[in-house]
């Protein structure tokens, strides 16, 4: 912050910070004080909804850097060579915990990594356990509901956790991962990351291969026993965010190697179990971890509600050369993340310091809103347009999925005998009586003419020439009678 006096909050200089406005000495306040409403006012609203899940978290800044050469198997250009670095900020957190909760508890931890590419940012949000409770979307409402508080007595209450557990046998995995040794971490930086998911990468040639990300903590294993996470969580409830913040503080690093298992597309369809079930992983000894690169987290936030309350992460967030699988629970996250956020934050929290880009420039025809910077200024916001706007690159970032009942992909309608875009606007024209007509190309040249660009014009009236050639005909008159 510079150097000056306290001003308000429009940049007026506060004369007296200490002592509200009153009538006389020890009189009531006045509601002249602007100063005084305007702090209270902007108190009330410091708060932004909490996260429904992994609420309870810390954050830190650094770097990914590639050790090894990835390109046969994907094009995404951070990953486009050895020695290549790119900026990340990465999240944890507990899952289910308030905001107020204690670090040390027994419950997965969120691992959730944003890279900063030169194509957008990518991220990639997954856990300390390669698995999950569950594996389709549909029932995870249901599953964090036996996780939070009992609609009756307010306490989380083993009965619904068990309940739901019990009734769920493919749970079983992770619930044998969470109440092993490795259920409490010591810290965040003792602990492994994993990618969780199976995602999709793709190269130059469109080749597909699915694979699983490892994240290998460099500083070893650490756990905490039941007995020592229930004292070390009444002693010290910030725990883990404490110390990653003074690790990073000390100059002490905290590094992960970071790995994939590639399985080839083809191998997915006969493989002995369903690739894409978040409650299995893949064994390594059919598909060994391959390095390559290696994770440092570096630099601590600066203000820990801007930029990781504020933080937000979306797996629907891909760059070229990544995609998405097949996984249900992965297919549900990639709306629900998104939408989770633009409730939580708003609808341009992409446009905060810590969620944008920084190696590239977001250009969408998305406008206005809470907190809108007019960062656009009066540029167009549609596209199609001809005004040198940004425009699709017929590209997509991923490969369509082979092997179902369709390929997915971003294809058009199939056509059918009248699948003409100008068929029924002709029919509609000519069903109008002469009036009708009348009044209808009166009301299109009117807006016709206001338009700067003649070739904007001659473009709408051929659409309307095509639908029904009077009514192009008659249209054109009327702009060219208004336009003199």
């Amino acid at each position: 912050m510079t150097q000056g006096p306290l001003t308000t909050e429009a940049g007026a200089p506060v004369a007296d910070n200490q002592n509200s406005e009153t009538a006389g000495v020890g009189g009531p306040v006045l509601v002249q004080d602007q100063l005084l409403l305007e702090k209270l006012a902007h108190f009330n609203r410091e708060r932004i909804p909490e996260r429904v899940v992994h609420a309870r978290g810390a954050g830190a800044y650094g770097t990914f850097t590639v050790t090894a050469d990835v390109t046969r198997y994907t094009r995404a250009a951070f990953l486009s060579e050895v020695g290549k670095q790119t900026e990340v900020f990465l999240r944890f957190s507990t899952v289910a915990g308030n905001l107020g909760a204690a670090d040390a508890v027994r419950d997965p931890r969120g691992f959730a990594l944003k890279f900063y590419t030169e194509e957008g940012n990518y991220d990639l949000v997954g856990n300390n356990t390669p698995v999950f409770f569950i594996k389709d979307a549909i029932k995870f409402p249901d599953f964090i509901h036996t996780q939070k508080r009992d609609p009756y007595t307010g306490s989380q209450e083993a009965d619904n956790v068990w309940d739901f557990w019990s009734l769920s046998p493919e749970a079983t995995h992770q619930v044998t991962w969470l109440f092993g040794d490795r259920g409490i971490p010591a810290s965040y930086r003792h602990m492994d990351g994993f990618g969780s998911h199976t995602f999709q990468w793709n190269n130059e040639a469109g080749e597909v291969f699915w694979v699983k990300y490892h994240f290998k903590t460099d500083q070893g294993i650490k756990n905490l026993t039941a007995e020592e996470a229930e004292v070390l969580a009444g002693k010290d409830p910030d725990s883990h965010q404490r110390d990653l913040r003074e690790a990073i503080e000390r100059g002490e690093y905290p590094t992960w190697t970071v790995g994939v298992q590639i399985m080839p597309a083809a191998d997915a369809a006969t493989y002995r179990f369903n690739p894409f079930d978040l409650t299995k992983v893949w064994p390594h000894a059919d598909y060994p971890v391959v390095e390559i690169g290696k994770l440092e987290l570096n630099r601590n936030p600066r203000n820990v509600f801007a930029e990781v309350e504020q933080s937000i992460f979306s797996p629907a967030h891909f760059v070229p050369g990544i995609g998405p699988s097949p996984d249900k629970m992965l297919q549900g996250r990639l709306f629900a993340y998104g939408d989770a956020h633009r409730y939580r934050v708003g609808i341009n929290a992409d446009q905060l310091p810590v969620n944008r880009p920084h190696a590239t420039e977001a250009r969408t025809n998305s406008r206005d809103g809470f907190l809108y910077d007019g960062r656009h200024g009066g540029a167009k916001n549609y596209e199609p347009n001809s005004f040198g706007g940004p425009a699709q690159t017929g590209r997509a970032l991923w490969q369509p999925f082979d092997g179902f009942t369709a390929g997915t992909g971003n294809h058009p309608a199939p056509v059918h005998a009248e699948d003409n875009d100008f068929v029924q606007a002709g029919n509609l024209y000519r069903l109008m009586a002469e009036d009708e007509q009348e009044r209808l190309i009166n009301n299109l040249a009117g807006s016709l003419s206001q338009v700067s660009r003649e070739d904007i014009v001659e473009r709408a009236i051929d659409n309307f020439r095509q639908a029904d050639a009077d009514f192009g005909k008659r249209l054109e008159a009327a702009v060219q009678a208004l336009r003199g």
